[in-house]
């Protein structure tokens, strides 16, 4: 086979397309094959469509949010940071913006601006809509890929992504790619992903969207608890999700979800004893109406009927004739109200996907296969995940930039080994 300084991308992902821009610009010849067309498409709906693209933090704090194997990660976050993520958006026409969190955003709120930049840094790589349908090796070397016809190729980028979100065409057909080079792919579990509750109080709930409440993950024995946050949720017909639900999944991964509950501070800003003496004010204004019509003040009104059940508190009672221990009942609601969870969404909903290629088989410092010559992967098809945030997508891109560049300096240095 006579080499050109091919590199062919599969995958039209943020992993896959940042690849294929960087192996560009390093002299490669790149094809990218995306099999359902869904270049980009994916990232078109993150961040509800506003793409929420890197964590404006340093290095150390990158690395605590990675999930899995984050060490593995340092040579790519090293190379390709959050700070060289921006700069390299803004210089694509992309202005960017940072949030609570640390997130960033584009200014214009638009996913779209992102999807465009991306497509604009990897212009002049040929796009082809294939399916790839298996790896071509020999001799321990990648050879090409076979899609619709034989695509030759000096180094191989495999940036397919995970299997979550199948429609954007992360369907999981990657890893038996990677299977074919002998790969190990560790067992897949959704993260970032919605929780299911048995609680009929979710759906009467449905829709209602808490914001700047705190969260507690607790055994419903007790004890110490396995994830606390601040900021928003929202309930669901199955359950709950929102940003903090899909932070609480990736520190969930592995247990049994039936022996947890959630507990939701729905006044953070209070302690008991000034939320009691607020109830107390409230109740003296309020003493000659129903309970039920006394709540508006306290609670969204989607969640006065579920309190209501969840307390035992009748809502037409009077206020003047709550008791001092059913005022206590609501106190406790309000501070610590309790939602059992049951699992977790399919992983078909999830965010991204847990798991994935064995990091022990892949070099760090190159993103190459350690067991097929000239073999690379990017992205979440590998196994790292992080929480929310932004640190997905940074590993997307870090990973896909270190494989992207390190797919044509080995065929550069082959060449010149060759001659």
């Amino acid at each position: 086979m006579t080499s050109t300084k091919r590199v062919l991308v599969v995958g039209g992902g943020a992993a896959g397309m940042l690849a294929a821009g960087t192996a560009l610009r390093a002299g490669a010849e790149v094809t990218v094959l995306e099999h359902k067309d869904r270049t980009l498409l994916k990232v078109g709906i993150t961040g509800k469509g506003r793409c929420n693209l890197t964590n404006n933090c340093q290095l150390n704090e990158l690395i605590e949010n990675v999930v899995h194997n984050p060490r593995f990660l340092y040579t790519a976050f090293s190379a390709f940071s959050p700070e060289d993520v921006m700069a390299l958006f803004e210089e694509l026409g992309v202005p960017l913006k940072t949030e609570r969190g640390r997130r960033v955003f584009p200014v214009s709120d638009k996913a779209s601006d992102v999807v465009r930049a991306l497509r604009r840094y990897a212009a002049g790589a040929t796009v082809l809509e294939e399916h790839a349908r298996a790896l071509v090796t020999e001799n321990g070397r990648v050879k090409g890929v076979l899609g619709k016809t034989l695509h030759e190729a000096d180094a191989v980028i495999l940036a397919t992504g995970g299997r979550s979100y199948p429609v954007t065409g992360s369907d999981g057909s990657g890893y038996a790619l990677a299977r074919e080079a002998g790969h190990t792919v560790t067992p897949l579990s959704p993260s970032l992903v919605p929780l299911t509750s048995p609680s009929p109080l979710c759906p009467m709930m449905q829709g209602l969207s808490l914001k700047n409440v705190r969260l507690r993950v607790l055994s419903r024995d007790g004890g110490k608890p396995l994830y606390e946050d601040f900021g928003e949720m929202m309930f669901t017909h199955f359950g709950v999700t929102g940003p903090m639900i899909l932070s609480a999944s990736a520190h969930l991964q592995g247990r049994k979800l039936d022996t947890l509950v959630l507990e939701i501070d729905l006044k953070p800003a209070l302690d008991e004893g000034t939320l009691d003496a607020r109830l107390l004010s409230d109740f003296a204004k309020n003493a000659n109406r129903n309970f039920e019509n006394a709540l508006g003040g306290l609670l969204p009104a989607k969640m006065i009927e579920a309190m209501l059940l969840y307390t035992g508190i009748s809502g037409t009672k009077k206020v003047n004739l709550i008791t001092k221990e059913e005022r206590r009942t609501l106190l406790r609601a309000l501070k610590g109200f309790t939602v059992p969870l049951s699992g977790f969404r399919p992983i078909e909903e999830a965010v991204i996907t847990s798991g994935g290629v064995a990091v022990k088989e892949i070099d760090p410092k190159t993103m190459m296969s350690k067991l097929c010559a000239g073999l690379f992967f990017a992205g979440e098809m590998i196994d790292t995940d992080a929480y929310t945030g932004g640190y997905n997508l940074q590993i997307a891109f870090s990973t896909g930039h270190l494989a992207g560049k390190s797919a044509a300096e080995y065929i550069l240095e082959d060449e010149t080994d060759v001659l």
